[in-house]
């Protein structure tokens, strides 16, 4: 599964200066995505740096052949559903394309850097078409803590180790990093109330979640093996599945989540492909004794052995006031994606084993990752203990839930002794007032 090149190579460096080092974008990464240059059509790019690296130019350019050309042309539109279509091997050529021109010893520097434009000058935009998007459950941490909030006796049912939970989100509403979430309006019944009443949000959450984008996808009825599984995962990206907890708690049952989910998921806008996490994909964490085995078609050696992800997750919280008076911004969490229960790889065969396809450009989400202490909250709902418990910030403010003018900001690094650290990007939004 894992196949590491040149382009992993922590002694790689790179012509553009300010890729040397970076948090996020080294020349190691090379996530793709979508930008708009100084208002210019919207177009497939290159993270690198502080620069995007204009993909179509580059093909238009003959700096490409063979598959990474042909990579670079299902590229050519609006959106990279056609170029995730393909599949890891053009992908791979591709990346190990762009990484021979950015390389420090590129020969072919003076014709690839007048086509790079500065990122802070772009304008990004989702990487693909969202034909659909699916929110999953596997923060076993966030399950439990959750589940003790309303069954102290029973907080995880007994489905939850069995069968990877999920349920059909809105592809409509997602929307990359930096957009403005509106608070949603909705019903809500308070325990005092008789009847319910239709109002503004007044328990808004963050969720800390990943993204995983699905690359060729299956034919209907066609269910993907866990053996094939990693196949068809084209790439991770940060994402906040934000929450309106008392719309929640009066309509999810018996259905599950509707409005008080489907009003707005912001995700990092940088496809951070499969190739680039290669060295930063470990063994999946055994389960605790007594736990049971997946059933057969969820099991699978080489998922075990190395399909788990060790992204260091956080968040973060500024207020309109901290922002005014220059504060830095207010750790809320800090997890790892090795607290997923279910692998990626199980969440995308559990998905099909129905016979449902998935399409190139779909999205899937885990599910909130929080970590085993209080500092790894994932969400309000926890840290604050349903409302009872406080956040209490540096300029003297609380927090139970999100406030108007609220902005959540999410982060994810990797780290692993022997190769470059990589990122994600940002991932956040600030809280407008309800229409």
């Amino acid at each position: 599964m894992i196949e590491l090149d040149q382009t992993h190579d922590p002694k790689l460096t790179s012509w553009v200066a300010s890729a040397n080092g970076h948090a996020d974008f080294p020349i190691q990464n090379l996530p793709l995505g979508i930008f708009s240059p100084g208002g210019a059509t919207p177009r497939a790019g290159v993270a690198i740096g502080d620069a995007i690296l204009d993909l179509r130019a580059v093909l238009d350019g003959g700096l490409l052949s063979g598959s990474a050309e042909r990579a670079a042309q299902a590229a050519r539109g609006n959106d990279l559903n056609n170029l995730l279509a393909l599949g890891a091997g053009p992908r791979r050529a591709l990346r190990q394309a762009v990484s021979n021109l950015l390389a420090e010893a590129s020969s072919l520097r003076s014709r690839v850097e007048p086509l790079l434009y500065k990122a802070s000058d772009c304008l990004l935009d989702l990487p693909a078409r969202i034909g659909d998007y699916t929110d999953f459950y596997v923060g076993i941490h966030h399950a439990t803590t959750v589940g003790k909030l309303f069954r102290p006796d029973n907080p995880l049912l007994p489905n939850y180790k069995y069968v990877p939970i999920g349920y059909h989100g809105r592809a409509s509403s997602v929307r990359p990093s930096g957009i403005p979430l509106i608070r949603p309006l909705g019903q809500a019944k308070r325990p005092e109330a008789e009847t319910p009443t239709f109002g503004p949000s007044t328990r808004l959450d963050y969720e800390l979640e990943l993204g995983v984008w699905v690359g060729p996808g299956n034919e209907l009825g066609v269910p993907i093996g866990i053996s094939a599984a990693a196949d068809h995962l084209a790439g991770l990206c940060l994402l906040n599945d934000w929450s309106a907890r008392d719309i929640q708690a009066w309509e999810y049952q018996p259905l599950g989540p509707f409005l008080a989910k489907n009003f707005a998921t912001t995700i990092s806008p940088w496809i951070v492909t499969a190739e680039a996490l290669a060295p930063f994909r470990i063994a999946q964490p055994p389960r605790p004794a007594g736990d049971p085995t997946p059933l057969p078609y969820l099991t699978d050696a080489a998922d075990q052995a190395e399909g788990a992800f060790d992204i260091e997750l956080e968040v973060l919280l500024t207020t309109a006031e901290m922002r005014a008076r220059g504060l830095t911004a207010h750790p809320l969490a800090r997890s790892n994606a090795l607290h997923m229960y279910w692998t990626a790889a199980q969440m995308i065969t559990h998905h099909t084993s129905n016979g449902c396809n998935l399409r190139p450009g779909d999205l899937l989400g885990t599910g909130t990752i929080s970590g085993p202490g209080q500092d790894g909250c994932g969400s309000l709902l926890e840290a604050s203990q349903g409302g009872k418990n406080p956040i209490r910030l540096e300029t003297g403010e609380e927090r139970h839930f999100l406030e108007d003018g609220d902005e959540v900001l999410l982060r994810g690094r990797c780290r692993r002794e022997g190769f470059a650290p990589i990122g994600f990007g940002e991932c956040r939004a600030v809280i407008r007032p309800a229409l």
